[in-house]
């Protein structure tokens, strides 16, 4: 009895041990089978047109065959795969332009779409450079503060007319910082923070929850020279 126990259970496990070894070589063979038939009936057919440049000689010669069936193969992959590249280019920057002259021939919309187009532009990454420096102004009136963003110094008419040293400080509002206010602010009324654009950005959009710490680590007050350097880093560098 323990003899056929024994001899039932080593059956069992050699069963065991195929059907795992089947299942583990059935993706190979499968794998194996479609490479095979691409070949032969791909590579096979189209091996003479993809591979004019070699001589008829070596291509006719029955040795080869199967190198030239696999070489044509991958040429044709590769040429299927770039032409799907392409066309997904071409046709995915045609649509988008499609879709933009129509949206700019409806009347409202053409303004909201350009409006919206512009401030995604204004605060994409390639464009994170039209903020230099986080500041403090008092607005909108005497004894209260708001955080705002360093764009530029004031140039042209406006400077002009006012006869005064201004700067252009951009007032983001919360909790969405893409709206806000143009201020044009004497210099000596602007007071430059040590945080980062960063930092100011998530202070705002948290409405004042997220408050970055002071004073800086040497770490910190690194990094942030990074992000924002000085004027006399900028002409050093």
């Amino acid at each position: 009895m323990e003899r056929m126990t024994e001899k039932y259970s080593f059956l069992r496990s050699l069963r065991n041990a195929f059907l795992t070894g089947l299942i583990l070589l059935t993706p190979l063979g499968v794998s194996l089978f479609v490479f095979g038939w691409l070949v032969n009936n791909i590579g096979g057919r189209f091996s003479n047109r993809l591979l004019y440049f070699i001589p008829t000689l070596w291509r006719q010669n029955e040795d080869l065959q199967l190198i030239w069936n696999i070489l044509a193969t991958i040429i044709l992959v590769l040429g299927v795969t770039l032409l799907g590249y392409m066309s997904r280019y071409f046709v995915g920057k045609w649509f988008l332009s499609a879709t933009e002259n129509i949206l700019d021939k409806v009347p409202f919309i053409n303004t909201v779409y350009k409006t919206v187009k512009q401030i995604v532009q204004t605060f994409s990454t390639q464009q994170r450079a039209v903020f230099k420096k986080t500041v403090m102004v008092e607005y909108p009136r005497k004894g209260v503060w708001v955080l705002g963003f360093l764009t530029s110094e004031t140039k042209g008419e406006t400077q002009s007319k006012t006869q005064q040293k201004l700067r252009n400080i951009f007032i983001p509002t919360t909790p969405n910082p893409t709206s806000g206010f143009l201020l044009m602010i004497p210099s000596d009324e602007v007071h430059e923070l040590d945080m980062s654009i960063g930092d100011g950005m998530k202070m705002i959009i948290s409405g004042g929850a997220v408050v970055p710490p002071f004073p800086l680590e040497d770490e910190d007050q690194i990094a942030l020279n990074i992000e924002n350097p000085t004027e006399e880093q900028v002409v050093e560098s």
